[in-house]
């Protein structure tokens, strides 16, 4: 008898692309794509494997955090915001909005292509909600772009990428 489940979120990464990142030492180095390509084709095939009868990427290739694929590298943040504590000692932190416009740097429909690739059964997609990207913007206001300008920019986002994932047939 099969139970019906759907996986959700990231897996573990294979070392091999684990010890490339840290010999490349930047998650992002172009030389990494033929890894998180594999990585991506194992965790589907593993994923299809189990009968789920809906599949993921399991997040191989956001790399830097889930929580900030989207707005990683931006030039209107800083490395200074929200804090987040994990059990295993590790401290991950949201960038701080430090200026608007609010904008996505990459929407998760990039991921979908890929997958797309090696999937043979619905897939997908993880995105991050609005709710953990409203933690960017600061207690103080951000002079010239308020708080309100801010919820409305992000949640056009979301819309936006989650429209962009259902549009790959995520």
């Amino acid at each position: 008898m099969k139970i019906p489940t759907e996986p959700i979120g990231s897996m573990p990464r294979p070392l091999e692309l684990i010890e490339a990142i840290a010999a490349a030492g930047n998650f992002a180095d172009p030389k990494l794509d033929p890894l998180y390509e594999a990585a991506t084709r194992d965790t589907i095939q593993q994923f299809e494997a189990t009968g789920s009868p809906v599949i993921t990427d399991g997040e191989q290739r956001k790399y830097h955090i889930f929580w900030t694929y989207s707005v990683h590298g931006l030039a209107n943040t800083a490395p200074d915001g929200f804090k987040i504590p994990f059990s295993a000692g590790h401290v991950r932190r949201m960038p701080r909005l430090t200026a608007g416009p609010f904008r996505y740097r990459v929407y998760a429909d990039r991921y979908v292509e890929v997958a797309k690739r090696y999937a043979h059964l619905p897939l997908k997609q993880a995105v991050i909600s609005p709710s953990a990207l409203s933690l960017m913007y600061p207690a103080e206001d951000i002079p010239g772009y308020s708080r309100q300008d801010f919820i409305d920019d992000l949640l056009r986002e979301h819309e936006t990428e989650v429209r962009r994932c259902f549009e790959r047939d995520a």
